[in-house]
């Protein structure tokens, strides 16, 4: 085992401890400390981009509880075993940084990375925009990408620099379309928001790409499926059974199913509302009758958790935008309660303030893949294969594509069409194989000439 004084950072030169300078980087002070070897500093290189690479995908804040969390999750995983001097370096390599880290505040200096000021800084007009949660973080992300390709502060705010980035993009990755022109738009509001910049025009043009057909599960499949995530022996999983039917029966993005609240059912009238859909825009569809039971019965499980976090004094439910700030008391109304609560509350990251979530969208998607591999189905199966499924089955069944469009919330009807390239007919695509009827023909003893 080695040893180096963690506690002493005057082996610095002086200027990189010079307090004058607004921003630190711990590479370039890592690289000018004295009191490692070369071998001892390309190890700490070596964990702390691993740590830093992890912290800034998780987004949580340089410190001791994010590093916490890195050893708890990357480096004490029970699959990776570790030897004693990699545990021992890298120890030693999470001190060194959390102490550079004190140094730092004391300086009064700021220790973020120029890709990490740039999101923090691309996030926060997403928030004074009213950008949903989702749409911030995706336009941070790119965004901290584009400050890594830029790596200088002056460059970023040039319009040629961008249009670079995207280049690089849109020729030396195998993206979407739909992927390109993200980065465009998150671009474009990273200059118009952050850099001022009212019409930058980009010199870069998109590569379309081609149409991909979407996946689609059987209604056997389907029903295969919601039996893995209800049977017996399946407590874990059975909590995911209802929002699966739901999905699947109301034609639901996964994003519109966890956010479900209890004001959006009409048990009545059997319909279910769908608030601030993609696009920000408000649609209606229907509460399958099979479920009303169910619901009903979700909606009194509900009250209950509602009931535990009045009494325990929680802060109400998230409400997003404007209508949360004017409506303030509404939050802790059992009507803005969530259909789907999740079993335990957590710290809103908008605004640090305690309070219970709705279901958590990814434990969700990752419950549909294990009861799809459950039930033995070959397919790549996600949350979102029950929407298509849903469209798809509604459109074998007859009915009409534009009504479909209205249940799916789709802008454009073009959108809606991609499932007339999956729903089935006479076997396949609505036209029966020439093969078919030969082998009908030779079978009966008909032969032709």
């Amino acid at each position: 085992m080695f040893w180096i004084d963690l506690n002493s950072f005057d082996r610095f030169d002086a200027p990189t401890m010079s307090v004058s300078r607004l921003h630190w980087c711990w590479r370039k002070d890592l690289a000018e400390f004295r009191g490692l070897s070369d071998f001892q500093r390309s190890g700490f290189l070596l964990v702390l981009e691993w740590f830093e690479n992890f912290r800034l995908r998780h987004d949580l804040k340089a410190g001791k509880e994010a590093a916490r969390v890195f050893w708890r999750m990357e480096v004490k995983a029970a699959d990776r075993p570790r030897e004693t001097w990699q545990l021992e370096q890298w120890e030693a390599a999470m001190q060194w940084y959390l102490n550079w880290l004190e140094a730092c505040a004391e300086a009064n200096a700021d220790h973020r990375s120029l890709p990490e000021r740039v999101r923090a800084a691309v996030q926060s007009a997403g928030g004074r925009r009213g950008l949903a949660l989702t749409t911030k973080r995706c336009y941070g992300a790119w965004a901290a990408r584009y400050a890594k390709f830029g790596d200088d502060e002056r460059a970023l705010m040039r319009v040629e620099t961008a249009s670079r980035f995207l280049e690089s993009v849109v020729k030396d990755e195998d993206c979407a379309y739909s992927t390109q022109k993200q980065a465009l738009n998150a671009l474009a509001f990273f200059f118009k928001q952050v850099c001022g910049v009212e019409n930058p025009v980009f010199n870069v043009k998109l590569r379309k790409t081609g149409t991909r057909v979407p996946m689609v599960l059987s209604k056997g499949e389907t029903q295969r499926v919601f039996e893995k995530l209800e049977g017996p022996g399946r407590a874990a999983e059975g909590r995911y059974g209802l929002p699966a039917r739901l999905q699947y029966g109301a034609g639901l993005r996964r994003s519109e199913l966890v956010r479900v609240r209890i004001k959006d059912i009409d048990l009545e009238r059997g319909t279910l509302t769908v608030h601030q859909g993609k696009g920000d825009k408000d649609r209606m569809t229907m509460l399958p009758k099979s479920l009303l039971d169910a619901v009903a019965g979700q909606v009194e499980t509900a009250r209950k958790v509602w009931e535990r976090d009045r009494a325990a004094g929680l802060a109400g439910v998230h409400i997003r935008g404007a209508l949360g700030r004017r409506m303030q008391r509404a939050a802790e109304s059992f009507e803005w309660f969530w259909l789907f609560p999740a079993r335990q509350t957590s710290v809103d990251p908008a605004c640090n303030v305690r309070r219970r979530h709705h279901l958590h969208a990814q434990v969700y998607s990752d419950a549909i893949k294990r009861a799809a591999a459950a039930a033995g189905i070959e397919k790549w199966v996600t949350s979102h294969a029950l929407r298509h499924s849903f469209a798809t089955h509604l459109l074998e069944g007859g009915t009409d594509l534009r009504r479909i469009q209205e249940l799916l919330g789709h802008e454009d009807i073009t959108t809606t069409e991609i499932y007339l390239h999956v729903a089935i007919g006479v076997s396949g695509l609505g036209v029966e194989s020439p093969l078919d009827g030969m082998v009908e023909r030779v079978g009966s003893g008909v032969s032709g000439k």
